[in-house]
């Protein structure tokens, strides 16, 4: 069958579904029908940026109903002043030039549109509009016919907006001015440049250099100094302590030089140690703010939904707003947001995010739903049991166990090296300093000064925070999101690592689908639907998302023969769907695949293959990972149906547990570090929720980084989920590069505390060593952080 992809959106083309237009062939009327929008608006440049930059549109009749709702709308604007309104809506396709151009030319699609400014890293569009021209849902509406659905939650309709804490960047930047001016200013001191000038304004320069020193220790260094007292106060003696001690001694000493005319002190080398050290504290607090690492179950719940009035009109209400025995209206793919008892005929419910049950559950009239479950289908009608404050889902995230912050109380390198290096350092610059007070007591200030100066750690505080900070910066370009610099830590300590099964190892099933035989005609597509989506087997609930028609056609007949597949009859033709069997082909010709063989009257037409739904490459990840020594669980919220077929396709000790609910995920991973292992969970949905949380690390699955990933330390895009075994053997080697780059840096301690102990070194001499060992320290870390990332993450 000849193939080709879809002009606007890359997807595959066949015979099957080709659908052809001015010249190009298109998958979908969807897609076809946004072409002619831009055909019709002269906005055919979207295709000459990128190519096949689009998405498919899908259909959003009554989903968006709420937003005739005012007081919904008014929490969701930013802006609103008279006939103005501005709002930022996330757009999860947002991925290349021509989406940012696009969007930004919205106002040429609906002339209400002022302007929309594109935050691409976040995928935001920031809307200004006129309210008397166009209303919020004629907007959102446009937006998802060119196929750009926003995507709006209930978090959204909660949020505030945040204060932003920028008191570092404003720190880094006074500590930044003065280290320029004030190393400007010194140059002629270090060259003991001799002049007329020099000698009647040096006394004004080192003055100007003293006060423009005074931001920076008393306002830039003051996180050092709090840090400090709080160590001394709880006998936790961090690397802070050292640092601060060597800040004030050299501002003292430096502050006594120029107002007694002793020299030109040491501001030079302040500044510019408490520059270096925010400056990688601000690295160590790098992560990617585009993405939410705290979601809860806020964040995938609609803000509003469909209630059914008692004269049957339907009227969009608030989700907090629905109370017991309101009758609701439930759309394909919405999520059912309380327990509700189901009042229509019959409904197919997945679970999947809440409990990891990969096939959706018939349910019948009477039956009872849950919160969290998706309708798959057809409209469905419910009744409200409870509100949603009271549901089962929202009870489960309020318990303890999921709200957990992980209190393992980890310390990092550096706090283990502080806790030895502090006490040793303060020792010997008292002692030295008791010691040479017998001799000279000059000799005595200068020797303590010198220590505190040539061993201020500075170069031992750097190595973490800049190896571990560009560690974050070289996962994140291959698609794997840490969420701060001590996850790198503690992947390096993992040894047991626990996978969920649904949607972690498996895949979007959907996705793997395709047809070989005879072109089928729209009305046979729909048809084939219409029988199937009677039965419950899982292969029929695939084959019926995978097939996109529409019209709802009553079958005139529909008989399921188990094992075989099904009979049905509509239009009066006669329809057989199933197996090889079934359709009556020569076992000797059938080759040993999963497939769904069509026959229509009595003519065999070809088969639907459903190809492997494991992720690419999960037997070869598992093999390296069981030889690199973890050991290996999987745990799924199915029944073990598919545990022959795991067994065989995983080596040989992997851990499969099935029929585990979230709160039984959670205690696997707590009985695991109750036996002194540190675990790696890796999982995609609310369900593993709590083991994410639980586990030391917590990494979630996602097909879109930004959308549907619950609470955790990392975002793995699915893509690369076959390069865990990488990342963990990173992790490993980032960390052996900061304890080698520790022992660099403690032989040079010695070494200069061995100096200055025996007065061989000033205090001056000091202060330029300490920024050499600085920069040396943060270039080597650098270059080898970079050449391993490089070497071991293709």
């Amino acid at each position: 069958m000849e193939k080709q992809e879809c002009y606007h959106c890359g997807n595959e083309v066949t015979n099957f579904n080709r659908i052809t237009f001015d010249n190009h062939d298109f998958c979908c009327n969807g897609c076809k029908t946004v072409y002619e929008i831009f055909n019709e608006n002269d906005l055919n440049c979207y295709y000459d940026l990128e190519r096949t930059p689009g998405a498919t549109p899908d259909e959003v009749v009554g989903k968006y109903d709420f937003l005739d709702n005012e007081d919904i709308v008014s929490k969701l604007l930013e802006f609103n002043e008279g006939n103005v309104s501005i709002i930022s809506l996330y757009i999860p396709h947002i991925h290349c030039s021509s989406c940012i151009w696009i969007l930004e030319n919205l106002n040429r699609l609906n002339k209400g549109v002022y302007r929309v400014l594109v935050n691409f890293p976040e995928k935001k569009a920031t809307i200004t509009f006129n309210t008397e021209e166009v209303t919020l849902k004629e907007i959102v509406s446009l937006l998802c016919k060119i196929g750009y659905e926003p995507y709006i939650s209930l978090k959204n309709y909660e949020d505030k907006p945040q204060n932003i804490d920028r008191s570092l960047i404003y720190k880094i930047g006074v500590a930044f001015f003065s280290f320029g001016n004030v190393m400007m200013l010194s140059f002629p001191e270090y060259f003991n440049i001799q002049d007329i000038w020099m000698d009647q304004y040096k006394d004004f320069f080192r003055w100007l250099i003293l006060f423009m020193s005074l931001p920076v220790f008393f306002y830039s260094a003051s996180p050092y100094y709090i840090a400090a007292w709080k160590g001394i106060r709880t006998k936790n003696y961090t690397i802070d302590i050292p640092m601060a001690l060597g800040i004030i001694v050299m501002f003292i000493r430096s502050t006594v030089d120029i107002i007694f005319d002793l020299g030109p002190g040491f501001f030079d080398s302040m500044t510019m140690l408490v520059f270096f050290m925010l400056l990688g504290k601000l690295f160590q607090q790098r992560t990617y703010n585009f993405l939410s690492f705290e979601r809860d179950y806020k964040s995938y719940f609609p803000i509003a939904i469909t209630k059914i009035n008692s004269g049957g009109l339907e009227e969009p209400i608030q989700v907090y707003d629905v109370e017991k025995g309101n009758r609701l209206l439930i759309r394909n793919q919405e999520l059912i947001p309380v327990d509700s008892i189901l009042l229509s005929e019959s409904a197919f419910i997945d679970y999947s995010f809440v409990t990891g049950e990969a096939i959706p559950v018939e349910k019948k009239s009477g039956d009872k739903l849950f919160a969290g479950g998706k309708q798959v289908g057809d409209v469905i009608e419910i009744e409200a049991v409870n509100t949603v404050s009271q549901s089962y889902l929202t009870q489960l995230w309020s318990n303890d166990v999921f709200q957990k912050k992980v209190d393992i109380k980890y310390k990092t390198i550096t706090d283990t090296i502080s806790h030895y290096f502090t006490p040793i350092l303060l020792t010997i610059s008292v002692l030295a300093f008791i010691g040479w007070s017998f001799v000279d007591l000059n000799a005595a200030f200068n020797v303590f000064t010198a220590i505190l100066i040539v061993a201020c750690p500075c170069a031992l505080a750097l190595t973490a925070p800049f190896t571990l900070g560009n560690a974050i910066r070289i996962l994140g370009n291959k698609k794997f999101y840490l969420k701060n610099v001590t996850v790198v830590e503690q992947m390096a300590k993992v040894d047991t690592i626990v996978f969920d099964k649904t949607g972690t190892i498996t895949t979007n099933a959907s996705s793997v689908i395709k047809y070989i035989g005879e072109e089928l005609t729209r009305e046979e597509q729909g048809n084939l639907r219409n029988i199937i989506r009677g039965s419950n087997h899982p292969l029929s609930r695939k084959l019926y998302n995978f097939l996109n028609t529409k019209v709802i056609v009553k079958p005139e007949l529909f008989e399921e023969i188990a094992g075989k597949g099904i009979v049905g009859t509509i239009g009066g033709k006669s329809y057989l769907i199933g197996s090889s069997l079934l359709v009556g082909l020569d076992s000797e010709k059938v080759i040993n695949e999963t497939a769904v063989h069509i026959k229509i009257n009595e003519q065999y037409k070809g088969k639907f293959v459903f190809d492997n739904h494991y992720r690419n490459g999960l037997s070869d990840l598992f093999d390296k990972l069981k030889s690199a020594g973890y050991r290996l669980a999987i745990l799924s919220g199915d029944n073990d149906g598919e545990k022959e077929v795991l067994t065989n396709l995983l080596p040989v000790g992997t851990d499969l547990v099935f029929n585990q609910k979230p709160e039984d995920k959670l205690n696997y991973v707590k009985k695991l570090q109750e036996s002194d292992c540190n675990v790696m969970m890796v999982g995609d949905g609310l369900n593993d929720a709590g083991a994410l949380a639980q586990s030391n690390v917590g990494v979630s699955v996602s097909e879109n980084v930004n959308v549907f990933t619950p609470a955790s330390d990392a975002i793995l895009d699915a893509s690369r989920f076959g390069d865990i075994n990488l990342f963990l053997k990173y992790s490993v080697i980032s960390v052996k590069i900061i304890k080698f780059s520790y022992i660099l840096a403690l032989s040079y301690n010695v070494v200069g505390i061995s100096v200055s102990i025996l007065n061989m070194m000033s205090p001056l001499v000091a202060a330029i060593l300490m920024p050499i060992s600085t920069f040396s320290m943060i270039s080597f870390v650098t270059i080898m952080t970079n050449y391993f990332g490089k070497k071991i993450i293709k």
